[in-house]
């Protein structure tokens, strides 16, 4: 199994960072946080027992319905429709660590990766698609937190793994 980024391919999109208006900032102004201000922060985001998992499952719907559409014939763009998963991917990347859900961020982020490289989503890249959801659907199922452990980690490898097997089959065009 291979650690590289992007599955040893070129990227052809790049998930978009938007970067909201800091308000917050513009209201208390600039210079920096006391380390008790930030100790507190740091306290809130590790105890926080918001349950991500109802809102991850909501987003993994909508995933599903965006995989249904790509199977529909319509006048949509190949890249609206890799974009329009893409998205759900990126919110799950996001969201899942902070929320104590590593694996999800480290799962959604080679979804994240696999989607920024393929130019197409015929059956076989929906197929790893599927692979990918299915994974986060059984860790959200079973609720696994943290890194996953052992398991966690072997589910990741065989997606990462899966990947790799169709980079081999299926090379990707050069821009």
């Amino acid at each position: 199994m291979t650690t590289d980024t992007h599955y040893q391919q070129t990227p052809r999109r790049k998930a978009e960072f938007i970067k909201p208006p800091n308000l917050l900032k513009d209201k208390v102004g600039y210079g920096g946080l006391s380390d008790s201000i930030l100790q507190k922060a740091q306290g809130l985001i590790e105890n926080n027992k918001f349950d991500f998992r109802p809102e991850g499952e909501k987003i993994l719907e909508a995933m599903l319905f965006a995989m249904t559409e790509a199977r529909r014939p319509g006048e949509r763009t190949p890249e609206t429709i890799i974009t329009g998963i893409l998205f759900h991917a990126m919110l799950l990347k996001t969201n899942g660590g902070m929320f104590h859900y590593e694996l999800v961020t480290k799962i959604a982020d080679r979804l994240v990766q696999f989607l920024e490289v393929v130019d197409k989503l015929g059956e076989p890249e929906l197929e790893i698609i599927e692979g990918f959801y299915t994974t986060l659907r059984a860790v959200f199922i079973a609720e696994i937190k943290g890194d996953g452990g052992s398991k966690g980690q072997q589910l990741y490898a065989a997606l990462v793994d899966a990947c790799m097997r169709y980079f081999e089959k299926y090379p990707q065009k050069k821009d």
